[in-house]
């Protein structure tokens, strides 16, 4: 019987200390695999910062655009923010005030945000003009997706103004216009519903 006991004993003795190391490995590996994202990210953006730094200021600014606009559609406000100034002045898309100041813009674009799915948004024709510190851009957009549950259509034009700070263009301005809603159909393709325009855009 005390033989039996003692096995029962060292073997729940043994599962114990088996689960421990095992628990201890795993919290071990998981905090080295953290080590190596974050070793990781850190590679990354110092790679991205070599490859920014080498970039001409039209190249820079054409890169930040594309960088917000990716940001814009999928809802990375965190990347969104990185190329917008905290005084973003936006035209509002109604017959409204001006839209001031990154709060601002960030509630709309929330709002806007959480109406739309599967969204597609191409630029096309940008022009990038560099006046010392500041800087014009103006480009087309064609906008696809779902927006309160219908597919949607739009095309327009943007215009947005930056400066340089700290060696960063960051957008100040932005004035954002729907210029055709009627985006022609190809063979099988939903038919679009316009819908107005928000008062936050790309």
């Amino acid at each position: 019987m005390r033989t039996t006991l003692y096995r029962f004993l060292s073997f729940i003795f043994v599962m114990c200390l088996s689960l421990a190391v095992a628990s201890t490995a795993s919290a071990q590996k998981k905090k080295k695999q953290a080590q190596l994202d974050a070793e990781d990210a850190a590679g990354a953006k110092a790679v991205s910062k070599e490859m920014t730094d080498k970039m001409s200021d039209q190249e820079k600014i054409d890169f930040a655009i594309s960088e917000m606009l990716g940001a814009w559609q999928i809802g990375d406000v965190e990347k969104l923010h990185k190329n917008i100034a905290d005084d973003i002045v936006v035209v509002n898309g109604s017959w409204a005030p001006p839209v001031v100041g990154w709060n601002s813009y960030l509630a709309g674009y929330n709002l806007q945000r959480s109406r739309v799915q599967q969204i597609r948004l191409d630029r096309i024709n940008t022009l990038i003009r560099v006046n010392g510190t500041t800087a014009s851009v103006c480009y087309q957009w064609e906008f696809s997706g779902v927006v309160d549950g219908q597919q949607s259509g739009s095309r327009g034009q943007t215009t947005l103004l930056l400066e340089k700070r700290a060696d960063k263009w960051m957008i100040i301005h932005n004035h954002t216009s729907v210029v055709d809603n009627a985006i022609p159909l190809t063979a099988g393709a939903v038919a679009p519903n316009p819908q107005p325009a928000a008062a936050v855009k790309p």
